[in-house]
């Protein structure tokens, strides 16, 4: 079991990894209403991975006999001034992500809190690769500009993206 300190904080990473879900979802949505469904659909396997990480603290919480605490879902912006300002925010919002979690590790590691120590190891890679991805996407659309041919080729490209049940390791 674990204190209630370290339990509020696992609750309050559920919600922001649902926020995170949620902003994805938006940038799909943004993103199909600019034509891009390749860019699109990179986003809603993105919006997938971030309910697998909500649900892989659900269900830590839940395996470790804590408290579950639900709450409201912040509504996430409807639009942005380009692709690359929409992978330029994703890459803001994994950051904050991944301060979040180094925070959650630097408590567990305080309370000696071992099984969390483990579980947030994964997260700690996992938010090096989602870091990595964003920035990959923004240095080549730095490349390629915001118009032509080279955005409809990288639309495709991010079309081919595998979806989630590919990616996800076993939780």
């Amino acid at each position: 079991m674990f204190s209630e300190k370290l339990q509020n904080a696992i609750n309050e990473q559920i919600n922001a990894e649902f926020y995170s879900a949620y902003l994805y979802l938006a940038m799909a949505a943004y993103l199909e209403d600019i034509n891009l469904p390749g860019f699109a659909h990179w986003m809603r396997i993105q919006y997938e991975e971030e309910l697998f990480h909500a649900l892989k603290f659900f269900d830590y919480l839940v395996d470790r006999g804590g408290r579950v605490v639900l709450k409201g879902i912040d509504a996430p912006p409807t639009a942005w001034d380009s692709v690359q300002h929409v992978f330029e925010n994703a890459l803001e919002h994994e950051q904050y992500v991944t301060s979040l979690i180094n925070q959650l590790y630097q408590l567990a590691k305080e309370e000696g809190d071992y099984p969390t120590e483990v579980l947030l190891q994964w997260f700690i890679t996992e938010q090096v690769e989602e870091e990595k991805n964003a920035d990959d996407a923004i240095q080549q659309l730095r490349m390629i500009g915001d118009f032509g041919p080279g955005l409809l080729a990288m639309d495709r490209e991010m079309a081919a993206r595998p979806p989630m049940s590919a990616e996800a390791p076993a939780a």
